[in-house]
């Protein structure tokens, strides 16, 4: 079987030889050049043609960012994975944009590293599931806030007073509007929010940490 030739660009002397000793312990992978700036990255990718580069993004003077660009013109067919200690989305987001394959951080086990390896190298790309979470999280997040921003500053009071364990009675004299116009809007809000009752409503307003 013929290996993946990888090339290491990190300013850790200690994690390149860390990674090349691993690496090299499995049959499937053989590491045939360490570098420790972007600007090597660059030159022993254009040299070498590596089907994998493992390339630190916070190397300086020329950064990952930077290095993925110039590698992709220069071995159009080397298969980028960006490492980092970050795992903010925006970092993966913005390498994926300039033409990398894969994203592992420097948390990352030991199986994900080979698992990103071998996915890239099929064509495939590859988030590590710690950045994964974060996205999901933020995702989330997003399509809850656009749930609160749509509700109307009525449906806010109706909510704040739901929060606070008043009936739609009570909350209808506190209003001084109709009960029947209460219950339309505890209709409306938990439609937008896409909660079943007021129990589950309680407990999104409290796991938001929303200050109503």
């Amino acid at each position: 079987m013929e290996k993946i030739t990888i090339l290491i660009a990190d300013d850790h002397k200690l994690i390149r030889e860390t990674w090349s000793f691993i690496l090299n312990s499995d049959p499937r992978f053989q590491v045939i050049s360490q570098c420790s700036n972007g600007e090597e990255a660059i030159a022993e990718a254009q040299r070498l043609r590596p089907k994998v580069v493992l390339l630190d993004i916070n190397m300086a003077p020329i950064s990952g960012l930077e290095a993925t660009q110039q590698i992709r013109k220069f071995s159009p067919a080397s298969k980028i994975i960006g490492v980092s200690m970050h795992s903010q989305p925006a970092y993966v987001k913005k390498l994926l944009k300039l033409g990398a394959h894969g994203y592992v951080t420097k948390n990352s086990p030991q199986n994900e590293m080979f698992e990103a390896i071998t996915e890239v190298q099929k064509g495939g790309r590859y988030i590590c599931s710690e950045v994964k979470t974060i996205l999901s999280e933020q995702a989330f997040d997003e399509e809850s806030n656009a749930g609160i921003n749509s509700l109307s500053n009525r449906e806010l009071e109706i909510i704040k007073y739901i929060k606070d364990g008043l009936s739609s009675k009570e909350i209808s004299t506190e209003l001084n509007i109709s009960l029947k116009t209460v219950e339309v809007h505890r209709h409306n809000i938990l439609k937008k929010l896409n909660l079943k009752n007021s129990a589950a409503l309680v407990n999104f307003i409290n796991e938001a940490g929303l200050a109503i």
